[in-house]
């Protein structure tokens, strides 16, 4: 009898990648391969969709060639993918009408009042759960079709498909499918948090025509059959990337939470079935549904920039690799006085100061690149703290320790630096790739291969454990002075 398996497409801000898990929950074959990202002006942030797909088409015949295996003997694939990114394409043709939006684009954060047709925020937080930012794809897809009216013609006449991420690969799989998940409706500032389904005064006062949106279904039900480019391949999940890296990190009772260090930094603990309404600068998201089950819902806080800022670095010449930061940072003791906020696309929570810029402050002759690449690692650790304090307070109690995963837990220093800040364990497991992870294990619950959920605990293993090294005393003083350097990057985009 030959072996089976599930597969998950995790398609992300930076690049892409196929891969295969057996019933451990082992990592069988993997492949990725990065996409071109556009900066056509200051603040925008685009990707090509055709790009993106064609990556798709030679990566999911190669995870299947190196594990040896034929789509006969996958179960059930999972697609996950980066959330609010923004597609637009011809029914017809299938075709993309535009590049699609990048969700770090910040184009729309100076006209969020006219996109919202002046929507009442308060009122669009409790539908939606979300703040009135640039970062959700509601009002870009509204400042796509207000830019060109002829695309808006179009649109209305129902010959032009929007969707995020997801929605583009199921009708390209598919040939022609329609749909999204709930969890990457949730975050379009279009759907009702509650009824999961369109909003029609959302729709009515962000001038989205009906006709271009996806159907939305349950993270794990049917979402048809492969075509292209490997036949017969049953898609039996579709989970954002947040959501899929904590079921991935099988954190689904309530209280439970993890941190993903990434292209941003995403942390999301999860609520159950209670819709939590923040009062600390959070989002209310779904976390994921099955069919026939109640939706489970999650609070989350976003950080737009973390591993990015890295790459950043790179682009400078700073580093010539990534991984050279955590060398140059260890090169030096501390910072040197100096504190980056890396507000490339504002801040997100649990500020939500879509106007603030980046800064950097502190700089004296004493500061080498050591100390700036100390303060670039540590810009992701005080970001993440902002997250947490917030998080505490939403939850009534502090967390006991926090799960991470994410490319940036290979950066120990980063990983030390961040349970030093936070005052709280650090837990990666030994399979670091959780977001693909989520989305397999979705996909394989939908398709039976896993009876219930409670298999799944058994296949996480803890791989490393940092706990604070920091005197409190120090801790504290250091967050002041990052509190004032946050102060600063708000004030100075104003």
């Amino acid at each position: 009898m030959s072996a089976s398996y599930v597969a998950a497409i995790d398609q992300g801000t930076t690049s892409t990648r196929c891969l295969l898990f057996d019933r451990e929950g082992r990592m069988v074959s993997v492949a990725q391969q990065a996409h071109q990202q556009h900066y056509p002006r200051p603040g925008w942030v685009e990707h090509d969709a055709e790009e993106i797909w064609q990556v798709v088409c030679r990566l999911l015949p190669q995870a299947l060639h190196d594990a040896g295996a034929g789509p006969e003997q996958v179960q059930g694939l999972g697609i996950t993918n980066q959330r609010e990114t923004t597609v637009l394409w011809d029914r017809a043709t299938g075709l993309p009408v535009t590049r699609a939006v990048g969700w770090q684009d910040t184009r729309t954060a100076d006209d969020l009042t006219r996109l919202t047709s002046g929507f009442e925020p308060a009122e669009l937080m409790r539908r939606t759960g979300l703040p009135l930012a640039g970062y959700f794809s509601g009002p870009t897809l509204r400042w796509l079709l207000d830019s060109d009216p002829p695309l808006r013609e179009r649109a209305e006449r129902g010959e032009l498909c929007f969707g995020t991420m997801d929605s583009w690969l199921v009708w390209k799989l598919t040939g022609g499918l329609h749909v999204t998940d709930v969890t990457n409706a949730s975050r379009t500032m279009l759907m009702d948090l509650e009824t999961l389904q369109w909003d029609d005064d959302l729709l009515a006062c962000m001038r989205v025509p009906r006709a271009v949106l996806p159907e939305i279904r349950p993270s794990m039900s049917d979402f048809g059959v492969t075509g292209e480019p490997v036949a017969g391949i049953p898609l039996t999940a579709v989970i954002g990337d947040q959501q899929a890296s904590l079921f991935g990190q099988t954190a689904l009772e309530p209280g439970e939470a993890k941190c993903t260090f990434g292209t941003g930094s995403f942390l999301l603990m999860s609520t159950g079935g209670e819709v939590v309404r923040s009062r600390s600068g959070l989002i209310t998201t779904v976390a994921h549904s099955a069919e026939g089950e109640e939706p489970v819902y999650a609070l989350e806080g976003s950080v737009a920039v973390a591993g990015a800022l890295v790459e950043w670095c790179r682009a400078l010449g700073l580093i010539r690799h990534p991984s050279e930061i955590e060398t140059l940072a260890r090169a030096v003791d501390d910072n040197g006085g100096c504190y980056m906020v890396p507000a490339f696309a504002g801040l997100y929570a649990p500020h939500w100061e879509p106007g603030a810029q980046g800064v950097v402050v502190g700089l004296t002759s004493y500061v080498t690149k050591g100390h700036l690449a100390r303060a670039v690692l540590e810009a992701t650790a005080w970001q993440t703290r902002d997250v947490v304090d917030a998080m505490n307070r939403d939850a009534g109690v502090p967390m006991s320790f926090l799960a991470v995963d994410g490319g940036m837990t290979a950066n120990n220093l980063l990983m030390q630096t961040v349970a030093d800040v936070l005052d709280v364990p650090l837990v990666r497991p030994m399979m670091a790739e959780s977001v693909a992870l989520g989305a397999a294990y979705a996909a394989g619950l939908s398709a039976g291969y896993w009876a219930d959920r409670s298999l799944l605990r058994s296949h996480w293993h803890r791989a490393a454990e940092w706990r604070s090294k920091m005197a409190g005393e120090e801790r504290e003083q250091q967050a002041a002075s990052w509190r004032r350097a946050v102060e600063l990057s708000i004030a100075w985009g104003r």
